[in-house]
């Protein structure tokens, strides 16, 4: 049994400038006496991504029990999720709310995009925003990085950790388009993944993401849970207006009565203001 809050607090907070910039709260940093789990860097060379190569990060939580099935969320651009100095901190996150039981235990898998390089030989970028792979996996409207997921990453995870096959059990998350990618892999299996969210997802024509507000409001229903989360300042250029792009979406999900929540503000496409709200997101994420 999870301890629950009974109010969902950020659905009450005001749209305003103080929001977006407010600082990270006690649950977003590192507490006196709570236990601290453990992230460990590897490397991967795809089998689905050919040629491609990437960094991912694993998060143990110190209450994890090998005799017990771990629930599993998995992060794009995990390089930016996993910094324990970065705008949303997730370990530490995920270290204050499993001890608090306002979440289940659950393992994070924290994977970069791909780069590729000729021959198995050749430089990556320094930074991993820059991976030459990233858009093909992230804004295609397609089954390819489910299956990456599915039949890669999870496996290699599960090698070393027992991690569960329950669906609803299983989350993802994302920013830009790591938050349409996000989305794509419950839409695409939600067999493996039926929670979601997405910090100012790109659900605009970079790959056809402006498709999905149609196709979801004529397909059939899916048994996933979303969070949404954008600012009004996000970015309006030649693919599109990412703020309308997160309202169309929240309008067609509301059609179909799916569980979703948007959470708005008014900053630019920055992971400040979801870093800010992300425990309480992943206390609604994860609620019963």
């Amino acid at each position: 049994m999870f301890k629950w809050l009974s109010v969902w607090c950020i659905c009450v907070v005001a749209v305003s400038a103080s929001a977006e910039e407010a600082a990270l709260g006690p649950d977003s940093l590192v507490q006196d006496g709570v236990p601290v789990g453990v992230v460990t860097k590897h490397e991967w060379r795809s089998k689905v991504f050919e040629g491609t190569v990437r960094d991912y990060y694993i998060y143990v939580p110190a209450q994890y029990d090998k005799r017990l099935a771990a629930h599993v969320m998995v992060f794009q651009d995990g390089h930016a999720y996993v910094k324990l100095d970065g705008q949303v901190r997730v370990p530490t996150v995920f270290d204050n709310l499993i001890h608090k039981k306002e979440m289940p235990v659950t393992i994070g898998v924290f994977v970069n995009p791909g780069h590729l390089v000729l021959n198995g030989e050749g430089k990556r970028p320094k930074s991993p925003w820059k991976s030459s792979n990233r858009s093909v996996e992230y804004d295609t409207l397609s089954s390819d990085y489910a299956t990456f997921l599915i039949d890669e990453i999870l496996p290699e995870v599960g090698k070393s950790y027992t991690l569960t096959t329950n669906a609803s059990e299983r989350a993802i998350c994302g920013m830009s388009s790591g938050g349409i990618c996000a989305f794509t892999v419950a839409w695409e299996r939600p067999d493996a993944f039926q929670k979601v969210i997405s910090h100012i997802g790109s659900f605009t024509n970079i790959r056809g993401g402006d498709r999905y507000p149609g196709i979801i409001r004529k397909a059939e229903l899916r048994p996933i849970r979303v969070f949404l989360q954008d600012g009004s300042n996000d970015l309006n250029n030649q693919h599109g207006n990412w703020w309308l792009g997160n309202q169309q979406m929240m309008s067609a999900l509301e059609f179909r009565e799916y569980d979703v929540r948007f959470v708005k503000g008014e900053g630019g496409h920055s992971g400040k203001h979801g870093g800010a709200i992300f425990p309480d997101t992943l206390r609604w994420i994860w609620r019963k």
